[in-house]
């Protein structure tokens, strides 16, 4: 029986594809291996409010500092602006994953700019 040797690019393609593979491996069970079981902390941030056409949108950052993955995250923001009712608004991000920071846009008619202070507080979320 004959048996095709094997040039040097396929050793060279071997090679390469076998460290790729053992990294992967390695770098699974490594995060496996160290991960925690602390329940999503989920941190809210609030960005510069900007004027769009009839009403102003105040962007939120959403993130998770924990090390289980958030689902159906709600956040509320309240704008007080000294009148008797506060104008609310709400964001939901739909998956939010250990490490991770997700992006929302919340709209108001008054102008944050103005005098208002906004507050942000997250109303509740599921795990999977």
């Amino acid at each position: 029986m004959n048996i095709p040797k094997k040039n040097w690019l396929e050793w060279v393609v071997f090679l390469v594809s076998l460290v790729l593979v053992a990294s992967t491996l390695s770098y699974l069970a490594y995060d496996a291996a160290t991960m925690g079981d602390a329940p999503p902390s989920v941190v809210v941030q609030l960005g510069v409010p900007e004027q769009q056409a009839q009403h102003f949108v105040v962007p939120v950052a959403v993130a998770n500092q924990g090390d289980r993955t958030a689902e159906g995250v709600r956040i509320e923001v309240v704008l007080e602006n000294g009148s008797d009712q506060p104008e609310r608004a709400e964001v939901e991000i739909a998956f939010l994953p250990r490490g991770a920071t997700r992006e929302g846009w919340v709209s108001f008619q008054a102008n944050p700019r103005e005098g208002g202070q906004l507050r942000a507080r997250v109303i509740g979320y599921e795990e999977p």
